[in-house]
C-alpha cells in the first residue's frame, strides 16, 4: 500500500512539473513581441505585396508611389519573418538593385514612434513596428 501511494505521489509530481513547464512555454510565447506592418491611411496595399515592396520589386499602388521605411528596432524579426532574408542578404539585394535599377534602399528610422510619425505624414509610406500601432495609421498585417 505504501509503495502504491509513493508511486501515485511521484506520478502526480511528474504530471504537475510537466504542466508547469507547459505553462512556462505558453507564457513565453505570449510575452514574445509581435510585429505590425503599417501604412499611410491613403495607401492601398495587401499583405501579399509587402515582400515585393521591401525588395524594390513593387514601387506603385495604383498612382501612388510606395515609400517603404525600415525600423532599426524591429528589422531583424521583420526581415526573418516577412522578407525571408537576413540583414546581410537584404543589404546585398539593395546594393544590386541600386546598381541595376538606380533605386535606393528604404531609409532607416531609429524607433517605433519615429517610424509611425514618418508613415503617418508621408503619402505612400509603409513601415513596420514592434508595438501595437496607434489608430492614425493603417494596419496591414500582424506578424
Amino acid at each position: 500500500m505504501k509503495f502504491t501511494r509513493r508511486l501515485s505521489c511521484a506520478a502526480s509530481l511528474v504530471t504537475l512539473l510537466g504542466l508547469l513547464g507547459l505553462l512556462g512555454l505558453l507564457a513565453s510565447a505570449a510575452a514574445r513581441a509581435d510585429g505590425f506592418i503599417i501604412a499611410h491611411p491613403g495607401t492601398n496595399i495587401s499583405a501579399e505585396d509587402i515582400r515585393d515592396i521591401y525588395l524594390g520589386e513593387k514601387q506603385f499602388a495604383g498612382a501612388v508611389m510606395l515609400v517603404p521605411v525600415d525600423n532599426a528596432v524591429a528589422q531583424p524579426e521583420f526581415l526573418s519573418k516577412i522578407v525571408k532574408l537576413d540583414a546581410t542578404k537584404y543589404a546585398t539585394a539593395w546594393t544590386k538593385k541600386n546598381f541595376r535599377d538606380g533605386i535606393n534602399r528604404p531609409p532607416m528610422r531609429s524607433s517605433d514612434p519615429d517610424t509611425v510619425a514618418y508613415v503617418r505624414q508621408t503619402p505612400g509610406a509603409i513601415g513596420y513596428v514592434s508595438a501595437s500601432p496607434p489608430g492614425n495609421v493603417r494596419l496591414i498585417q500582424r506578424y
